[in-house]
């Protein structure tokens, strides 16, 4: 599905090696009047160029909250930093465009084509052969797996995990992959949002969560240790920035973010953003196994 050069580790340790210090890689800094939030911004101004829906804005659709990636609760204008919005930033500043728009929009609609009116879209989104055919995706710009959270205290793993009451964030790979594969004896509850999902698992509504661990990695310490990451399924599966079908600006905003991959941008913006929301190494999480009649 994928190079696994073409995609920036999850791993902080990996990722702290390639670099620990602000965006400067690739070109001279943006300009002190310059500014997007609190982003590093690195690379050649204007270097690519894009026919952007709002003039000299990067029109960009989110699902928020999306703490670590969009920094600011649920208000896009208040948006200053995070993984996701200074990856926007990055791009933004090397096509030449003065600011980023931010639309925050249900993430069901963002992924079904039927949101309009936007350059890109990034939500952690996972490239799928599905939603391939309603919108168009980039290279992979981050993998990802599928986080198990419980409600500490409990005993619950691969081999139970079909036999307990599943939350999932709705129109997610995540509830495709519950109801598919693990195939669960109990009714599966989809939840609009991440904070009501994981809410509804501390008050014991459901037993687990299965969601994105990259999302999930955060909540353990945010929830002091009330809930915990017991173990993540592999997907063989990546996100991507989602654009429009039939995008004009697909060439070339291909062509950045695999530059911002290739010249270590993102691996930086992942020890500047992610490093503290996951606040553990996913790679030491186990791995489940899909157990058939568990």
């Amino acid at each position: 599905m994928r190079a696994a050069a073409a995609i920036v580790s999850l791993t902080v340790g990996v990722a702290l090696m390639v670099a620990t210090s602000a965006c400067d890689e690739g070109g001279s800094k943006s300009p002190k009047t310059q500014q997007y939030g609190d982003c590093p911004i690195s690379g050649r101004h204007g270097e690519f160029h894009l026919s952007p829906m709002t003039a000299g804005a990067l029109t960009v659709k989110t699902t928020l909250p999306a703490p670590g990636w969009w920094n600011s609760g649920s208000d896009p204008a208040g948006i200053k930093s995070g993984y996701e919005y200074c990856m926007a930033a990055n791009i933004a500043y090397r096509s030449g465009l003065d600011r980023v728009k931010v639309e925050n929009a249900p993430f069901p609609e963002v992924v079904s084509g039927k949101t309009k009116n936007f350059d890109l879209a990034l939500a952690q989104i996972t490239i799928t052969p599905e939603r391939s055919k309603v919108a168009e995706f980039s290279p992979p710009y981050l993998a990802s797996t599928l986080g198990v959270l419980i409600r500490d205290g409990e005993k619950i793993d691969q081999d139970n995990i079909s036999d307990v009451r599943i939350g999932v964030a709705e129109g997610t790979t995540g509830e495709a992959f519950v109801k598919n594969r693990l195939k669960p004896t109990k009714p599966v509850t989809a939840f609009p949002n991440d904070p009501d999902m994981v809410t509804a698992l501390e008050k014991g509504r459901i037993d687990a969560v299965v969601h994105d661990t990259t999302i999930l990695l955060a909540y353990p310490q945010k929830r002091e240790g009330r809930v915990r990451l017991v173990g993540q399924y592999r997907t063989d599966q990546g996100y991507g920035a989602l654009y429009p079908k039939g995008s004009p600006n697909r060439k070339e905003l291909d062509r950045v973010i695999k530059q911002l991959i290739d010249d270590g941008t993102l691996a930086k913006l992942s020890v500047v953003y992610l490093g503290g929301a996951f606040g553990q190494d996913p790679d030491k999480i186990p791995y489940f196994k899909v157990v058939p009649g568990s």
